[in-house]
């Protein structure tokens, strides 16, 4: 490539554009721009000649058109080297443009902003990426910048190739090109794909924005990052090492608990992906307390997640276990300061996060598994008593909080609760059986019931024989919330009758494999 004589500049995000113009300036570099570039270059005492006026032609229709033009297509795509193509440039008295910098407009900035389907479809770019595509195309004698964040490097590499870039270079800002353009249609055709409900289209796009490469993936020796499909970083790390494919997969599980707790009361302690230890006492102290007795075990090293802001009292507490990940919605300054005195220790805030979720993927070999949320609140319409014994309203919403703790740990699940808090958990079997007796077996290692404790069990799937709900029964327990749907339904309720036990079946099944 020679050296380049012109620039077309065409840009929404106008950030660094003057550390840019000061290096076309000193290249002698000729710019053509318009509407609200054009005059930012102005003001900013740089020359620049309008497109109409290099194209001899006035913009149409409010500015959808000012680009579509052959005399720009043709100075951007005709190879140099072409002899059939240097004939016809010179046939129409076109002329090479060496350079296209342009970002597009802000299509996900308006989604952000909620504006109105008219707002949102007149930033819909369309000469933007084109003339990006073009220009990505024909990289072998064209420069293609299309963010800001490249202007540090091109400014580099023309001072390196005396107002000229590599072949390498180039590829490169091709590629990052083809990129930023897929990544602009995949938020326009998601816009118009949720507009009309269609969730599962012929042909779909995933996209997201990388926020970091982890340490490393599920093992040492695989490679993994992470990425944001919202253009947004849901929590920030305030102190520790940086978070692993692991830490993350946890930190996720820990916020789809939460997000079924009250607001401000609740803590859970996470370990592999699974709730180990789960209360909603609204002394935060005690809450983590009892979270952290449920399985102390299992509990050591792994994710504490507090649905408040902590202070200081309950950050002594924690701080005498060995965690990996501390979370919050937010931190007292005192809390912080003693956390961060142990340097490996995450520590997360989730003040800003939100749960928009609409979709989950899980991707393995050539295929991609995509599924809606379970993101269903319940209500007691939910649920249909179908005991003789009834419970009371008090046992009714603790029934309901063993069930939301239940369908977040991983099938088979049972979970056995005392009071708001989790007292044994089985987690992870191909045997709904034997999640019982580990639920059942936790307990009885770790906990000293009271005579009066009311324990309550919660399945994540229906009993599809009786001798799970009887060995439940057998530990104590006095309530079981299940959902319904197995063929021996009436021998379930029928087995609950006889032991005058209370039994309240969902209407939904809430696996999570």
């Amino acid at each position: 490539m020679g050296k380049i004589k012109k620039a077309l500049i065409s840009v929404s995000n106008k950030d660094n554009l003057k550390s840019l113009l000061n290096t076309l300036s000193k290249y002698k570099i000729e710019i053509i721009s318009s509407g609200g570039t054009h005059r930012k270059i102005r003001e900013f005492g740089f020359e620049c000649t309008k497109i109409s006026k290099f194209t001899n032609t006035p913009e149409i229709l409010n500015g959808r058109v000012k680009t579509l033009h052959p005399k720009i297509y043709g100075g951007i795509l005709n190879k140099r080297q072409n002899k059939k193509h240097y004939k016809e440039i010179k046939k129409n008295s076109y002329e090479n443009i060496d350079l296209v910098i342009v970002n597009f407009y802000p299509f996900e900035d308006i989604l952000s902003k909620k504006m109105s389907h008219h707002k949102i479809i007149e930033n819909i770019d369309i000469g933007g990426p084109t003339m990006v595509r073009a220009a990505a195309k024909n990289y072998n004698d064209v420069v293609v910048i299309c963010n800001p964040n490249q202007y540090e490097r091109f400014i580099k590499e023309m001072k390196t190739y005396k107002g000229s870039t590599s072949l390498d270079f180039r590829e490169k800002l091709a590629e990052e090109a083809f990129m930023e353009t897929a990544y602009y249609e995949s938020k326009i055709f998601k816009y118009f794909n949720e507009k009309s409900n269609n969730f599962f289209p012929q042909k779909n796009i995933f996209s997201g924005k990388l926020i970091r490469q982890t340490r490393y993936g599920e093992n040492p020796h695989q490679k993994a990052a992470i990425y944001s499909k919202n253009n947004c970083q849901d929590v920030i790390q305030l102190s520790g090492k940086d978070l692993s494919y692991n830490n993350y997969n946890d930190l996720y599980s820990a916020l789809s608990t939460m997000q079924f707790l009250p607001k401000n009361k609740g803590v859970a302690i996470i370990k592999h992906a699974n709730p180990c230890g789960v209360s909603i006492n609204p002394n935060k102290v005690k809450s983590f307390i009892e979270a952290f007795e449920s399985d102390p075990i299992s509990a050591f090293g792994g994710i504490v997640s507090c649905n408040f802001r902590i202070n200081i009292n309950l950050a002594k507490e924690i701080n005498k276990t060995y965690f990996e990940i501390i979370m919050a919605k937010g931190f007292d300054r005192k809390s912080t300061n003693l956390l961060k005195k142990k340097k490996n220790l995450r520590i997360i805030d989730t003040s800003n996060f939100k749960d928009e979720n609409k979709f989950n993927f899980i991707s393995k070999y050539n295929s991609i598994l995509t599924q809606d949320a379970d993101n269903k609140y319940f209500s007691k319409k939910d649920f249909i008593v179908v005991s003789k014994r009834k419970p009371n309203s008090k046992t009714f919403n603790k029934l309901i909080f063993a069930f939301n703790v239940c369908r977040n740990v991983k099938s088979n699940a049972i979970v056995i609760t005392d009071n708001y808090k989790t007292v044994g958990i089985g987690s992870g079997q191909p045997s709904r059986l034997d999640s019982c007796q580990i639920a059942i077996n936790k307990m009885k290692k770790f906990q000293k019931l009271k005579k009066n404790s009311e324990l309550l069990a919660a399945s994540d799937a229906f009993f599809p024989f009786v001798d799970g709900i009887e060995k439940l029964i057998q530990s104590g327990v006095t309530a079981v919330i299940q959902p319904s749907g197995s063929k021996n339904d009436k021998e379930i309720i029928k087995f609950a009758n006889l032991t005058n036990t209370i039994l309240v079946f969902s209407k939904t099944r809430h696996f999570n494999h």
